[in-house]
């Protein structure tokens, strides 16, 4: 594309938006205060229950501030767009959005890496599970968790700032990330096309598989447990955690690494609303039913 042809981006229109934008705002606030209430009642029983003040409960708390942000990135915008003619978003605002979207996905990869190795730690060496999982170790991985996410959205934020679009900026989404950035630019998008592979791979691949690894463990330990109730018990503290992780990481892989081919814009709002606004408020509903240690605190604060 010829250089005279490339304009100063001061906002983007966003195309996502389908004509029922009513219906949209209800489910969207829906979605949105269902998260809010799951999650600060998740982080109020953690604070408040005595039983609750451990390594894998302190994760869970930090699992639920991040959903909180999750929603809070992207849903108030999308609710104000909602009411608009025309759904727009600022340049600043847009690349601020993806930088605290970004962020809050790297951290929740890293997040529920720690929290498998802290049920392996728990399940198959629980000699060594006070020293490996104390207080002090639990907030460095906690914190290292955040400041990663951070770094990896830093990096796709300055290159996505390096992007130019031609005449009208129009995004095919409901909010600014990086696939729907990329297919909107008009320059050279090969950087940070490398960078979201690479990512894949070290921020999203890597985690998943040390989960992987974690649970294979963690399963060989349990089905050799003797007493049919110790297993009983070791899956009912993983199994929430299992789901969860299924959930995040099948929805994420497939936001970030669709095919070019066959791609639809629909299908790619629809992937990316599961991913980081429906999967925040599922994740306390699935804490809540299928885990019984929060089941009983929850039943004790009602």
């Amino acid at each position: 594309m010829a250089g005279e042809n490339q304009t100063h981006v001061t906002e983007f229109m966003l195309l996502g938006f389908s004509h029922s934008r009513p219906f949209l705002f209800v489910l969207f606030l829906a979605i949105y205060l269902a998260t809010l209430l799951g999650n600060s009642a998740i982080l109020a029983l953690v604070s408040l229950d005595p039983h609750l003040h451990s390594p894998m409960y302190f994760f869970l708390s930090h699992l639920s501030c991040l959903d909180i942000c999750y929603s809070s990135v992207t849903v108030p915008k999308i609710l104000v767009n909602a009411l608009r003619p025309q759904a727009t978003i600022s340049y600043r605002g847009c690349l601020a959005q993806m930088f605290f979207l970004m962020g809050c996905a790297g951290a929740e990869c890293a997040l529920l890496a720690v929290m498998a190795y802290d049920r392996y730690t728990a399940i198959c060496q629980p000699l060594r599970y006070t020293h490996a999982m104390s207080r002090g170790v639990c907030v460095a991985a906690a914190a290292s968790c955040w400041l990663w996410g951070m770094l990896d959205s830093a990096v796709h934020t300055l290159l996505a700032s390096r992007l130019s679009f031609c005449g009208a900026a129009r995004l095919q989404h409901i909010f600014c990330d990086v696939p729907p950035l990329l297919r909107a630019a008009c320059s050279s998008t090969r950087p940070s096309e490398v960078a979201l592979h690479t990512a894949s791979v070290f921020v999203g691949l890597s985690p998943f598989l040390l989960v992987v690894v974690s649970y294979f463990c963690i399963l060989a330990t349990v089905l050799g447990m003797p007493v049919a109730t110790g297993r009983r018990k070791a899956f009912s503290t993983c199994s929430a955690h299992l789901v969860v992780v299924a959930l995040y990481f099948a929805t994420a892989n497939l936001n970030y690494n669709r095919p070019s081919s066959g791609y639809s814009p629909a299908a790619d709002t629809l992937v990316s609303a599961l991913y980081c606004i429906v999967t925040p408020m599922l994740n306390p509903l699935i804490y809540s039913l299928r885990n019984q240690e929060v089941r009983g605190a929850l039943w004790k604060a009602l």
